[in-house]
């Protein structure tokens, strides 16, 4: 019996409690819809800051420039003849005195030597007319022989001198004329290709260029300076307690087009004594040792000059600055991690960091990863790390052009 009796509990048990379970609901639902939401704003993104680095920094006059060559000769045949020889490969390296093309010598030598028989003669005569002149003179002396007797032998005495020293120019000149057959090296360097073959006639109308021969070591390196760097170099100068003209032997560097760096060193020469007013520019001379013959005339060289001696500088990462119309850039957090845009003025890379010039204090945090997420006067979770070693510590991401 208390089986049966038993569902029929729990039927009005329900029952009461029914509208008790209604109305707690439609109370929680009122509630809620009294309540107002409220926006929870997202954390800061995370970025990673650094401050710069402050070490010495050397400052460079940075141009650009073309090598040339310190000695450029064109070889030339000086005499008329059939060229009869070459002794030299095309483009060889030579030393001073190295015999580079003969012209036929025959005609040449036969001169000389008809030069030096004439010279013979002359002598001969020459001694005639010594002895003649002695003869006379003692004759004179005795008054057996007039004063002009010895006065033309005297005359006859000096002409045979006089034709002895012309002989002496002629054979000098033939001696000349024929070592012009042999056509030298006049210093250490490389000859071009030889224009004229073996057997042309050459020196019929005048000079004939046979090949050129060009010194390259040491060699050449001009530039230009700026009116304003001519006047911001002897301002330094002037800081320094010195003047333009005490600049010569400064070191100067050089590197070629295809290369990274400055890989040849040399030092200033020679400066030009006035500025060109056709350019406003000042012309410079370099030289540089170039024994490997790396370098060859002509070429178009980057050039660094430093300006004087090294001086405080602050570095960041070159991937932290950006451009835009104002210039160059850098993000900065302040001490409410608000993210602010900086101006500054870069300089040349050092040891893979860049210089910065200006727009930057020494306690400054530099954005130098998570650029995208640092918009300037929103709020960021900055990290710091160490300058230079940022994209190491967080992996590569994209960063703003450069200038």
């Amino acid at each position: 019996m208390d089986v049966k009796r038993h569902p029929a509990v729990t039927r009005t048990g329900n029952s009461r409690c029914a509208p008790l379970l209604i109305g707690s609901a439609l109370l929680l639902a009122l509630a809620a819809c009294n309540k107002e939401n409220t926006y929870v704003p997202p954390p800061p993104p995370k970025v990673m800051v650094a401050t710069p680095v402050r070490q010495p920094v050397q400052r460079y006059l940075e141009v650009t420039g073309n090598t040339a060559a310190v000695n450029s000769v064109d070889l030339e045949a000086r005499v008329q003849g059939f060229l009869d020889t070459i002794n030299y490969k095309d483009g060889a390296l030579v030393k001073k005195g190295t015999l580079l093309f003969g012209i036929q010598r025959d005609q040449y030598e036969a001169q000389l030597d008809l030069q030096k028989a004439e010279l013979a003669a002359a002598q001969a005569t020459k001694a005639n007319a010594q002895i003649e002149y002695q003869r006379q003179t003692q004759l004179g002396a005795r008054d057996f022989a007039s004063q002009r007797a010895v006065d033309d032998a005297k005359t006859n005495l000096d002409k045979a001198n006089a034709q002895i020293s012309a002989d002496q120019a002629n054979i000098q000149l033939a001696t000349i004329t024929l070592g012009y057959t042999q056509v030298t090296a006049p210093f250490d360097g490389v000859v071009t290709r030889h224009l004229v073959d073996v057997g042309a006639l050459v020196g019929y109308s005048g000079p004939t260029k046979l090949a050129t021969i060009v010194q390259v070591d040491p060699i050449y390196t001009y530039f230009n300076v700026s009116e304003q760097q001519v006047l911001n170099i002897k301002a330094e100068l002037a800081r320094q307690g010195r003047t333009i003209t005490d600049v010569h032997n400064v070191p100067v560097e050089i590197g070629l087009q295809t290369e990274q760096g400055y890989s040849y060193k040399g030092t200033i020469d020679y400066i030009a004594p006035q500025i060109d007013p056709s350019t406003g520019t000042l012309e410079v001379r370099g030289i540089f040792d170039n024994k490997s013959l790396a370098l060859i005339p002509g070429l178009f060289v980057r050039v660094r000059v430093p300006l004087g001696p090294p001086q405080p500088g602050l570095l960041v990462d070159d991937t932290a600055i950006g451009a835009n119309q104002l210039g160059s850039y850098v993000l900065v957090v302040d001490n409410e991690n608000v993210v602010q845009q900086r101006v500054v003025k870069t300089g040349p890379l050092q040891g893979g960091l860049r210089v910065v010039e200006s727009g930057l204090q020494p306690g400054d945090k530099v954005v130098v990863d998570g650029l995208q997420r640092a918009v300037p006067g929103n709020k960021v979770a900055p990290e710091t790390v160490a300058m230079g070693g940022a994209t190491a510590a967080a992996g590569t991401s994209p960063s703003p052009a450069k200038p």
